[in-house]
């Protein structure tokens, strides 16, 4: 894309997998020009990661999207300075090699910002720089668990459970999206270098889940699992209803937790001081779980989500994959658009998100070929000629 806000910005996506990547891709989907480094030899792992038609890699089709794809081989010194020279044209550079790898290829920040003082570097680890795992490897399973994710989910009788999509690396993603968006207006803004943004995969999901930590600081206590119950808010869970489908519930405000009362056909409760306060309300919660579990099995899933709607109860049924995509709502926003691709004709991708009433990104196209965009990028950013190229692609080094 070359006509959203941070049109003109170069991005050079040298990481691997999950959480660096989709910095690259949040970046691109709102103008960024990016570059996709990849090994020559198989590319970024996330092309053989998860679900595959005819031999491609779906989530790589949708975390490639709107990036130029170029090899590059960094275990080769000739590669290595390819990316110097290519960084000295840059304005972000994502990498989460270890950092004594990035030391001794001397592409670590104060290297790269010898020659770039603009560039913005993000270094995605996992245990982040300045403590004694900090050269250790990493990966978003780890970050779920010393986060303290996994000890607070799942039943309260079963084993901590970890999540069947990349949480850590997502909110890592997120994260270091939103860091580079301020080095960047430090920079451009405040007339300042460029710096190193250091983002980790244990961190970012931490500081969501600090209540934990908060309540053993204070209270010396360390709280268990409540399976989908949470010991903020009652009514606080999933429902089966009649027809065997899952609805879930939230009465986080008092409002709506009264509301959900009433709408069951027990309005006395709303006054009684057991259910009127909030605090109260957890003491009991598992006789409100008992009280909603009991008159939402007697109905519908269409029947209940009616009486919830019509009352303002805060309530949504459990969707699977197909029943996301079905949703009037979604379709209405077009949440998901088909957009083509030459090697899967087409395929149903998330739109950009957050949007924007002026500036709303969008997708040129899913995630390229290997090595796609070499002539373009080596010949037209970096001015090496036919002869050279074909030279470089023959020694392994694109």
């Amino acid at each position: 894309m070359s006509d959203g806000p941070l049109a003109g910005l170069r991005v050079l996506d040298a990481a691997t997998l999950a959480a660096g990547p989709l910095i690259a891709t949040w970046l691109g989907e709102h103008g960024a020009d990016v570059i996709k480094i990849e090994q020559p030899d198989g590319g970024d792992p996330l092309r053989q990661w998860g679900a595959q038609k005819d031999g491609v890699g779906l989530m790589w089709k949708s975390v490639g999207r709107n990036k130029k794809s170029v090899t590059l081989n960094l275990r080769h010194e000739t590669g290595r300075d390819l990316l110097r020279r290519l960084a000295r044209e840059a304005d972000v550079v994502v990498l989460n090699l270890r950092p004594s790898t990035l030391r001794k290829w001397r592409l670590d920040y104060p290297s790269l910002a010898a020659e770039n003082p603009r560039l913005v570097m993000v270094h995605v680890t996992g245990y982040g720089a300045g403590g004694p795992k900090s050269d250790r490897p990493g990966f978003g399973t780890l970050g779920e668990a010393m986060s303290g994710f996994a000890r607070l989910t799942g039943s309260p009788d079963g084993p901590p459970t970890l999540p069947s999509f990349m949480l850590a690396d997502g909110v890592a993603g997120l994260t270091a999206t939103y860091a580079v968006m301020m080095a960047l207006y430090h920079r451009d803004v405040h007339g300042a270098d460029g710096q190193l943004v250091d983002v980790n995969l244990i961190d970012p999901l931490a500081r969501l889940l600090e209540q934990s930590v908060l309540t053993h600081d204070q209270l010396g206590s360390i709280p268990t699992r409540t399976g989908n119950r949470w010991d903020i808010s009652a009514p606080r869970n999933v429902y089966l209803t009649k027809d065997g489908h899952w609805l879930a519930m939230s009465g986080s405000a008092p409002t709506i937790a009264k509301r959900a009362l009433q709408a069951v056909g027990r309005p006395e409760l709303t006054e009684d001081p057991r259910f009127a306060e909030a605090q109260q309300r957890l003491r009991h919660a598992p006789e409100i779980d008992a009280i909603m579990a009991d008159w939402i099995v007697a109905h519908t899933l269409d029947d209940a989500m009616a009486v919830f709607e019509a009352a303002g109860v805060a309530a949504a049924p459990v969707y699977d994959a197909a029943q996301l995509l079905a949703d009037p709502h979604m379709v209405a926003r077009d949440v998901y658009p088909s957009v083509p691709d030459a090697q899967l004709g087409a395929m149903r991708v998330q739109a950009p998100v957050p949007r924007f009433s002026a500036t709303q990104g969008g997708i040129s196209h899913l995630g390229p070929a290997l090595g796609e965009h070499n002539d373009e990028v080596y010949g037209e950013l970096l001015g090496l000629d036919a002869d050279r190229r074909r030279e470089l692609s023959e020694q392994g080094v694109i």
